[in-house]
């Protein structure tokens, strides 16, 4: 009030005449001085007051008269002019008149700054409380531990004694609570998202704030966190055109008689979607811990199958062989096997295991195993396959897969090469003069049919022809437009680079596959053999 109080002295030192403004509180009393100049020593009793605004009253005043009208405005104000006997103006009914307006803007602009300072007062406590949740969800790792934490705050923010944090729990789809307040969170029963009866269920689903009055129902599940109204507000995570709802946050029981404000709605909200982040991101944290697991334990997979793949060593002097076996994912179903057999001869076989991924991995490795064992038993690729198919095939009827496979078995003392094809489209044996001889498929894929799979034999000349092996996944790569490689380019750069070795054609292939399919992903395992003995 300095500055009502420089007005009246101004006042009163240029017009000679004493002035004050009075005011009765809002609860009725005894009438008080807001300000005057000179000092005032004594009050007009109210009921001699004028109640119209600008209607103007002689009243006495102790032992003097003075002349009062009342300010316009949400309060009783008064101003008065006096005591009159000690006045000097000439007309005191025309400066009445003057200083009612001047004290009604004065009071206005007090009224207006002291509203503000209160209002600056509320919202830096609910500012101080967006820092203390954010800090708490930047600094903690439990969610429950910073949800019990955030709750406290909010509830003495707003004046509530109970509440309670839901969160959605996506393998159950139920709300369960992570903090309570007035309740212990762990005896609160979880609430089915599709729950007709329940606020938080229906707060849920159409993420819309709910304010229940005192009178409304309590529905029984929700009794242990609500004490008469209750606010309940969604946790959202927003995104761009997204909001994705995360739970709940349900407040009741306030200290005042008096509902939840527009200003707690909109607090309670800016809250929720802090909580809503800090959901989101733990679960992406999670998230992206487990897919790097994930990736670790593939990447694991991957080398124990590599590893599984005999080195193309074992088989040397009698037979110079170079192979590579690239996944579509970090496993997959294709594989060669090599094997060093008596009298000098050389066992190889290359076998696309149906589909890829993990389940074709273990059929190829059970495929594996089954041949190394049935390939030291004999000396005929037919009896070798049907042995392997035997061993194999409750796991084949079990996953409904089968297994394209081509054994032979090259003599370099007789010069012969023995081989049975069950389904395997790409086997060649390519000859000094570039010609190619297809070594067709005698039987369908091991799994398909009950028949016992056959053998056949051609001449085969020792260190000049090569017996090229490879899956579709090869013939088949695509380049950027969708366009295969095809088996004539393959076989075109093998017969190009036949007088090279086995290990320098294998690494043109894939050159040649590489400039072909660039960074289009891969469709297929990718498998090459080539032998030369």
């Amino acid at each position: 009030m300095k500055e009502l109080v420089a007005i009246l002295r101004a006042f009163h030192q240029t017009m000679r005449c004493g002035v004050s403004v009075w005011t009765e509180p809002a609860g009725g009393g005894a009438l008080r001085v807001v300000a005057a100049a000179p000092a005032l020593d004594g009050l007009p009793p109210r009921q001699s007051l004028p109640d119209g605004e600008g209607e103007q009253l002689r009243v006495r005043c102790g032992d003097s008269e003075m002349l009062v009208a009342r300010v316009p405005g949400p309060w009783h104000n008064w101003v008065g002019l006096g005591p009159m006997a000690a006045c000097a103006a000439d007309d005191p009914e025309r400066l009445l008149a003057f200083m009612v307006p001047v004290v009604a803007q004065q009071l206005q602009a007090a009224m207006e700054v002291e509203a503000a300072a209160n209002e600056l007062a509320e919202r830096y406590e609910e500012i101080n409380l967006l820092y203390t949740t954010s800090e708490i969800l930047g600094r903690t790792v439990s969610l429950g531990e910073a949800a019990r934490t955030i709750l406290k705050e909010i509830s003495e923010t707003v004046g509530a004694r109970r509440g309670a944090i839901l969160v959605h729990d996506r393998v159950t789809d139920t709300l369960q609570a992570v903090a309570a307040l007035g309740a212990a969170s762990e005896e609160i029963p979880p609430i089915a998202t599709d729950d007709p009866h329940s606020v938080s269920a229906r707060v849920f689903r159409t993420q819309q704030l709910v304010q229940l009055e005192a009178d409304e129902p309590t529905y029984a599940p929700e009794s242990d966190y609500r004490d008469g109204a209750m606010l309940s507000v969604p946790i959202l995570w927003t995104a761009p055109d997204i909001g994705l709802p995360l739970g709940v946050v349900n407040l009741s029981g306030r200290r005042s008689t008096q509902s939840f404000t527009a200003g707690d709605h909109k607090l309670v909200a800016a809250i929720a979607t802090q909580i809503g982040t800090a959901i989101q991101n733990a679960r992406l944290v999670r998230e992206s811990l487990s897919q790097q697991r994930l990736l670790q334990e593939m990447q694991l997979a991957h080398d124990l199958q590599m590893r599984l793949l005999p080195r193309v060593t074992v088989v040397a002097p009698d037979a110079v062989v170079a192979a590579r076996v690239v996944p579509a994912e970090s496993v997959g179903g294709d594989f060669y096997h090599l094997f060093p057999l008596a009298a000098g001869r050389t066992g190889v076989m290359i076998g696309d295991v149906s589909g890829h991924g993990y389940r074709a991995a273990l059929i190829m490795a059970l495929a594996m195993s089954a041949a190394a064992i049935h390939a030291q038993a004999t000396d005929d690729p037919g009896q070798m396959l049907r042995a392997m198919l035997a061993s194999l095939r409750e796991e084949l009827e079990l996953t409904e897969m089968y297994i394209s496979g081509f054994y032979a078995v090259l003599d370099c003392n007789s010069r012969v090469l023995q081989y049975a094809n069950t389904g395997h489209p790409h086997a060649f044996v390519v000859s000094v003069d570039g010609a190619v001889d297809r070594l067709h498929a005698l039987d369908p894929p091991l799994g398909m049919v009950e028949d016992p799979p056959s053998a056949a034999s051609r001449e085969w000349n020792s260190g000049g022809d090569l017996l090229v092996l490879f899956t579709d996944g090869i013939s088949d790569a695509r380049d950027r437009r969708g366009r295969r490689l095809g088996e004539k380019a393959v076989l075109d750069t093998i017969i190009e680079n036949r007088a090279a070795t086995p290990a320098e054609i294998v690494e043109r292939v894939f050159d040649m596959l590489s400039l072909h399919t660039g960074d289009t992903p891969r469709r297929d395992d990718l498998t090459l053999v080539i032998t030369r003995s």
